[in-house]
């Protein structure tokens, strides 16, 4: 893979922080390199990540507040699940910039 596919290849991974959906999927559709669509790929699937740790999140929190509804519960479960919906989102984060730099020192 030449430098420009590389950088493009990263470019996905470090779109978290501008264009979480955008950027890969018009890359996976534009892109000739099949390295470069396996990083769109796999960029895009990180970044539904958090999108997804936020809808359970309020599943979670609706599902709690209706089958129990004592306030207590409810904001119980609704703390513990967006302690654990932050991690997620730190932790997707901080793997795609640790494979958006794998990417860029290999060129």
């Amino acid at each position: 893979m030449d430098k420009t596919n590389k950088f493009v290849a990263s470019l996905n991974y470090f779109s978290v922080f501008f264009a979480p959906f955008l950027l890969p999927i018009a890359i996976y559709f534009i892109a000739d390199h099949h390295e470069v669509k396996e990083h769109a790929k796999k960029a895009l699937i990180s970044h539904i990540v958090p999108f997804l740790s936020i809808v359970g999140l309020i599943i979670i929190g609706l599902f709690s507040m209706f089958s129990n509804p004592t306030e207590a519960t409810f904001f119980t479960v609704f703390f513990i699940g967006m302690v654990l919906a932050g991690l997620i989102n730190l932790i997707v984060v901080i793997w795609n910039i640790v494979k958006g730099i794998k990417l860029l020192m290999s060129v």
